[in-house]
């Protein structure tokens, strides 16, 4: 891969930035932040994907196929970060940098959003800057990638 390639994964509900939960997540759209992303992405001079899923296993059949395909991930798990081994498993399977990020301070929030079972096999975690998290990954990304 000579070109640097970049996945974003976004897990359930992440569709729905801009429309619930506004004073958590802001009232941008998720079609606007991810539009934002690509730009970044594109003068950081990487090439960008982005995918959405509120399925686990479509997740993790994205994480399978990255192998090969894409120097680092972003992945922002959703609720699947407290509790979804499976993701776990997959993201320490195919040896990428993974990248976690949340919009929201989990640590602010309820008690069950503190532990991530995915943090472990993620090279990092940004967690409370809302959009810019994903800027802020991209930008790390460069010196893993």
């Amino acid at each position: 891969m000579s070109v640097k390639k970049v996945l974003i994964l976004l897990g359930p509900n992440l569709n729905m930035v801009g429309i619930r939960e506004k004073g958590v997540y802001g009232d941008e759209s998720a079609e606007s932040i991810s539009l934002q992303v690509e730009e970044f992405a594109k003068n950081l001079g990487y090439e960008c994907d982005i995918y959405q899923s509120n399925h686990e296993g479509d997740l993790i059949d994205r994480i399978h196929e990255a192998r090969g395909h894409y120097n680092g991930v972003i992945i922002n798990a959703g609720a699947l970060t407290h509790y979804s081994y499976a993701l776990r498993d997959a993201i320490a399977a195919v040896c990428i940098p993974f990248v976690e990020v949340h919009m929201s301070n989990i640590y602010a929030r309820e008690e069950f959003r503190h532990k991530s079972v995915i943090a472990p096999v993620c090279v990092g975690q940004i967690s409370g800057f809302g959009k810019n998290g994903y800027f802020l990954a991209l930008s790390a990304l460069g010196n893993l990638v």
